[in-house]
């Protein structure tokens, strides 16, 4: 009797893809909730973009001069990790451009921290925003809202204030902003300041610990936060927000701008969408709430990413996530860099750094390709053929956790070799520490019993070491 073990079993190409998607195979749908109008009054998003233009007009003049006079990547900014720009550089601008060196300088730190510039290591080159500026309304106003975001570091802090009362405000003025929102016109200066001064006062209580054992002298420092006054710093709040074009702030009284009055609203809304979720995840921590969200559609998701990401700082946020994917669910691997895709351009020096753990490493050269501006479908090209195998099979191990049969046996579809043998050869020496658990959930899964049979004889040629 011949051996029914197919010796060319030809593979149905299809590009591969991280499989973040594993999870919706469970099929369960939920209720969608109605989009949600923004305030009555808001002006419509073509108009809201036309305002971000408007703001962002100098930025965007220095960042396409540099585009187009520097070849981006090259000489655009000086070796120093910042991705600012050199004196000489600077110098060119001002004399092409018809500007101070000051405000050449000025307009390029809003380039980058708008996503206009992006700083790549030791050099900076146009942002995807850059490209999309006259054509795409969304990018402009996603620009506008990352500006928005940084408005602490587009006006320096005062110097001669403590940093941890700096601090105190910065985590305060998310409360004050809604106010400002919901009052829908001018707040005198003395009702913001006494908000502030409450909403310091509560982060100060709950953080407050008693600490055991004997004290140490305390070291000469700056003065304590709590004794530092809050006025000024509100009004430097307030300045930097202005000068993003976020209110409008003069006689004592500040009022949100359209943009500002629609940005806030935005952040609100996400906190409200994630509030609304079964599983509460803006509270959760980042892998309790990757798991909240395995179940959802990939619109749904990304909603919840961005009310999560909405509640905490950028860079604890990203730290985080790296954090889920180095653990031994592979799901939540692809989840977090999902999550990742809608941190964007802060979490790129992030993702960079871990593109040497093997783990991560196919998931973040994905990762940076896409956002180097390569199209999804053909990101998988800057893998290697292992790299490849290797993503193949931590994908092949979230669907035998999460997944259902069936889907385990169309993933065998996504495979790169043309062949079973091949991709079973390439499997075994690739090393992941779960292929024999996904060669045996595939031999058991797989209708033809042949090919079953030869999946089934790797997983204990790889169990025993054998070849």
């Amino acid at each position: 009797m011949t051996s029914r073990i197919p010796r060319d079993s030809r593979l149905r190409l299809v590009r591969p893809r991280p499989l973040a998607a594993a999870p919706r195979a469970v099929n369960q749908r939920r209720p969608r909730r109605p989009a949600p109008r923004p305030p009555e009054g808001t002006p419509a998003r073509s108009e809201l973009a036309r305002m971000a233009r408007s703001g962002l007009a100098a930025a965007a003049r220095v960042a396409h001069w540099a585009d187009a006079a520097l070849r981006p990547g090259r000489d655009g900014a000086s070796p120093d990790g910042k991705g600012t720009l050199s004196d000489a550089t600077a110098e060119r601008a001002a004399r092409d451009l018809g500007l101070t060196v000051a405000q050449v300088r000025a307009d390029w730190d809003t380039a980058r921290l708008a996503g206009l510039v992006e700083v790549h290591g030791d050099s900076a080159r146009p942002g995807w925003r850059l490209r999309a500026w006259d054509r795409d309304d969304s990018a402009v106003l996603r620009g506008w809202v990352a500006l928005f975001d940084a408005w602490s570091l587009a006006h320096p802090e005062p110097e001669q204030h403590a940093h941890g009362a700096v601090s105190d405000v910065v985590s305060a003025l998310p409360q004050v902003l809604s106010f400002l929102q919901l009052s829908a016109g001018p707040v005198p200066m003395e009702q913001l300041l006494d908000l502030l001064e409450q909403r310091v006062t509560e982060l100060r209580t709950e953080r407050c610990e008693i600490p055991y054992g004997p004290r140490p002298e305390p070291l000469p420092a700056a003065p304590p936060a709590e004794d530092t006054p809050l006025a000024p710093l509100l009004d430097w709040a307030l300045h930097a927000l202005a000068s993003v074009g976020a209110l409008t702030y003069g006689d004592g009284q500040a009022t949100l701008t359209p943009l500002g009055n629609w940005a806030v609203w935005v952040k609100l809304e996400q906190i409200c969408v994630a509030a609304q979720s079964p599983a509460g995840n803006i509270e959760q921590a980042a892998e309790d709430m990757l798991r909240g969200c395995a179940q959802l559609r990939p619109n749904a998701a990304r909603d919840e990413y961005r009310a999560w990401l909405a509640a905490r700082p950028v860079g604890s946020a990203v730290t985080e996530l790296l954090g889920a994917a180095r653990g031994d669910d592979a799901l939540l691997r692809g989840l977090a860099f999902e999550a990742l895709r809608v941190v964007g351009a802060p979490a790129e020096p992030d993702v960079r750094a871990v593109a040497d753990e093997p783990t991560l490493r196919p998931y973040a050269l994905l990762w940076l390709a896409e956002h180097d501006g390569i199209d999804p479908e053909d990101a998988h090209e800057v893998l290697t053929r292992e790299e490849a195998t290797w993503l193949w099979v931590d994908t092949a191990a979230a669907v035998a956790d999460h997944g259902e049969a069936p889907m385990l046996v169309r993933h065998l579809e996504s495979a790169v070799q043309p062949t079973v043998p091949m991709l079973l050869d390439e499997v075994r020496a690739v090393g992941h520490p779960r292929t024999v658990q996904v060669l045996v959930a595939l031999a058991a899964a797989h209708p033809d019993p042949a090919l079953a049979k030869a999946v089934r004889r790797a997983a204990f040629q790889v169990h025993t070491g054998g070849s």
